[in-house]
């Protein structure tokens, strides 16, 4: 199983596919939306892996948008830089043993909204190295290679200049910090601003499904982008699908942090499924006699040979978390949920907003099936007032 860095791979490799979309028809698929929540607009993380933060930010617009009516575009590079910065100082203090990298968790965002506010996106637009959309692979590796030559402590202890030194290659890619700025005619600093927005990062909870620690207490989620130890409540699947389901219905949109690397995850085709694939028992004649011929490979990819809804799998518990045991569930790439839809017999897919631009074939966003969900989500971040009343309670959550 491929591990994506917030699917920067997918986006460098298909980019030129996205030139020209698919036809919806030509899919196999018919979507019908069922119910949409307001949203901001797609955005386009390009070659980066800051998915994380896309997602994030657009989580918070809709949050604006369903709170108050207006459409705000925040900077997702003022995230990225104070991430950057507090993660590098992370990784010195102990000695290199945390992950460095582009990728991060969704819940970085509302931790440096809390601790340095926000700016707009026309405020702080973190392009400032000769391109024009984000593209992070020379920053990261300059970096990385600082940052590593940093830790060998050549000096024998670290000087009091090595953190003005990573600013200095922040503020040569992303441009320096604004301390003050102008908006909508009024001043602000990025504090004042991230309070102007009437977003208060206790409001939100932070929910997972896993075994291996109890259901309804929280717990610190094992995975490398977790650099800050960020706390995930625990509950079950099917009640993790339906505070997906309550948020969606009553207006909230969720965000969605999941495993993207599986062959049923078809994003140029709009849609992700968890096929069951061909059984032998329901076979007969030729059919059955070219498929017993068949290598274990073959039989594989037939499988994700998909001309529209097919069988999928039925997830468990036990099945999800053996996934993530064994590692095929890997924390890849971070979407928001915006709405339920179906297909044209009937089955229930969320409709997923993405950051990869809206050259698209639904236009920069795509179809995820219910087994899909349940067995690939690694976890959600929604409003508490979207928690039925009965889950939150078992959660031990307070709503207003």
């Amino acid at each position: 199983m491929k591990k994506y860095l917030c699917a920067a791979a997918v986006i460098s490799v298909a980019a030129s596919a996205w030139a020209a979309p698919v036809h919806p028809d030509s899919t196999g698929f018919k979507f019908k939306d069922v119910k949409v929540v307001k949203t901001s607009p797609v955005r386009d993380q390009n070659k980066s892996g800051t998915c994380w933060c896309f997602s994030s930010n657009t989580f918070y617009e809709n949050e604006i948008l369903r709170k108050t009516g207006k459409a705000v575009d925040l900077s997702e590079m003022f995230v990225v830089w104070h991430t950057y910065d507090d993660k590098a100082d992370k990784y010195i203090r102990t000695n290199g043993k945390i992950n460095f990298s582009q990728g991060g968790s969704g819940l970085d965002v509302p931790y440096v909204w809390a601790k340095y506010g926000a700016v707009p996106e026309s405020v702080y637009a973190g392009l400032n190295y000769g391109e024009d959309n984000h593209v992070h692979g020379e920053l990261e590796a300059g970096m990385s290679g600082y940052l590593n030559a940093i830790n060998r402590k050549p000096n024998r202890r670290l000087s009091t200049a090595w953190r003005n030194g990573l600013h200095g290659i922040l503020d040569a890619y992303f441009g320096e910090l604004p301390e003050t700025f102008e908006y909508e005619g009024k001043t602000y600093t990025p504090k004042s601003f991230a309070e102007s927005l009437k977003i208060n990062p206790d409001d939100y909870v932070a929910v997972t499904s896993f075994t291996h620690h109890p259901f309804y207490e929280p717990f610190v989620l094992e995975v490398s982008d977790n650099w800050l130890s960020g706390q995930y409540h625990n509950v079950p699947v099917e009640e993790m699908k339906a505070i997906v389901d309550n948020a969606i219905e009553n207006g909230y949109s969720v965000a969605w942090a999941a495993d993207v690397s599986e062959g049923g995850f078809k994003w140029a085709n709009g849609y992700a499924v968890m096929p069951a694939g061909k059984k032998e028992a329901d076979m007969e004649g030729t059919e059955l006699s070219r498929w017993v011929k068949l290598s274990a490979a073959e039989k594989e990819k037939s499988k994700y040979d998909i001309k529209g809804p097919v069988e999928e799998i039925k997830v468990t518990q036990e099945m999800r978390q053996d996934m993530f045991d064994r590692q095929e569930t890997t924390d890849d790439h971070g979407m928001v949920i915006v709405g339920i839809a179906t297909d044209q017999n009937g089955n229930k897919y969320y409709k997923v907003q993405n950051s990869w631009t809206d050259n698209q074939v639904y236009g920069g966003f795509f179809y995820v099936s219910e087994p899909y969900f349940l067995a690939k989500t690694m976890d959600i971040y929604v409003n508490k007032e979207a928690v039925p009343a009965a889950i939150a309670k078992k959660m031990g959550i307070a709503k207003k």
